[in-house]
């Protein structure tokens, strides 16, 4: 092959590479061109957000999370130390999930983790501690040392477990009697001269008269009706509501029961009244508030919306 032949032959292959360059060129731009909105659209970028700004042990964390693409991404996960909390969507493009706080953990410092669509989040959030009053507790014989049946235990936890989708409640709840409080959230306490040991009052107590009617203190769904009769020596008779998304209530030592499991009741609705029955010294009404499994203060619950 002469110098010519082979100018020429080199010359033929740049010229068929710059051709099949320009044709996957114009392939590539087809390509944009037909598919501009997928890759027009951002990563979904997370907006997170907690309240309240300053909270105390005994306190529920509400952790808010945006998103810019809600349709497209799965729910976010919540997580702080070994616990992950399940995140609801509450708006096409917010989803919130609950923390609770309880006496019998450290104040100070902790992390709350979200991660969604590939992205993750770390909050720094202070809880600080808070005093809670000791009480001496004497219950009458045939009462000290009275011990929960196994029926009774495995129906309540199953309540507090409950992580129902729907949200049943709406706004602020309700005082669940006209009684006066006698026994606020949190008081540890001494039965019969002992301490009782990993014990906090999981509720608050209302002394209501005997008899006087208790309400729902929001709409929700009943879950629970026990008796004394079936073996609920500790609660008493009791009914308890699923307000839906990890938050339930629980109402103890009632004299009269006025619902029957499956009912949909209403903010205000009568449920039962005040008694004495169970592990108790005198009438009065214990509600507990709980959320996601934890006992949590009910009192912000009645002057603040959770939503």
């Amino acid at each position: 092959m002469t110098t010519v032949d082979r100018a020429q032959k080199l010359f033929t292959t740049s010229v068929s590479n710059l051709q099949v360059n320009r044709l996957v060129t114009r392939m590539v731009a087809g390509m944009l061109a037909a598919f501009p909105v997928a890759l027009a659209l951002p990563a979904e970028a997370l907006q997170v957000r907690m309240t309240p700004a300053n909270p105390k042990l005994g306190d529920t964390l509400s952790v808010f999370i945006n998103v810019d693409n809600p349709g497209t991404a799965a729910s976010p996960t919540v997580t702080s130390g070994d616990k992950t909390y399940p995140a609801f969507k509450i708006t096409p493009n917010q989803y919130r999930a609950f923390i609770p706080t309880t006496p019998l953990q450290n104040s100070g410092k902790r992390t709350v983790r979200v991660s969604g669509d590939g992205q993750v989040q770390n909050l720094l959030v202070q809880v600080s501690d808070r005093k809670f009053p000791v009480q001496r507790i004497n219950l009458p014989p045939g009462k000290a040392g009275v011990q929960a049946t196994e029926y009774e235990l495995k129906r309540v936890a199953e309540l507090k477990a409950l992580q129902t989708p729907q949200k049943y409640w709406s706004g602020i709840f309700t005082k669940p009697n006209a009684g006066r409080i006698s026994t606020i959230y949190g008081v540890r306490r001494y039965y019969n001269g002992k301490f009782a040991k990993d014990y906090y009052h999981r509720g608050v107590d209302y002394a209501g008269s005997a008899g006087s009617p208790v309400v729902a203190p929001a709409a929700g769904r009943v879950a629970l009706v026990g008796k004394v009769s079936q073996g609920f020596r500790v609660h008493g008779n009791v009914v308890g509501i699923d307000h839906g998304q990890g938050v339930t209530s629980i109402f103890m030592h009632l004299s009269r029961i006025n619902v029957k499991e499956g009912d949909i009741v209403k903010p205000g609705q009568v449920i039962g009244a005040v008694g004495s029955t169970g592990a108790s010294t005198g009438p009065h009404l214990h509600w507990g508030l709980y959320v996601n499994g934890q006992s949590v203060d009910p009192t912000p619950w009645r002057y603040q919306e959770f939503k």
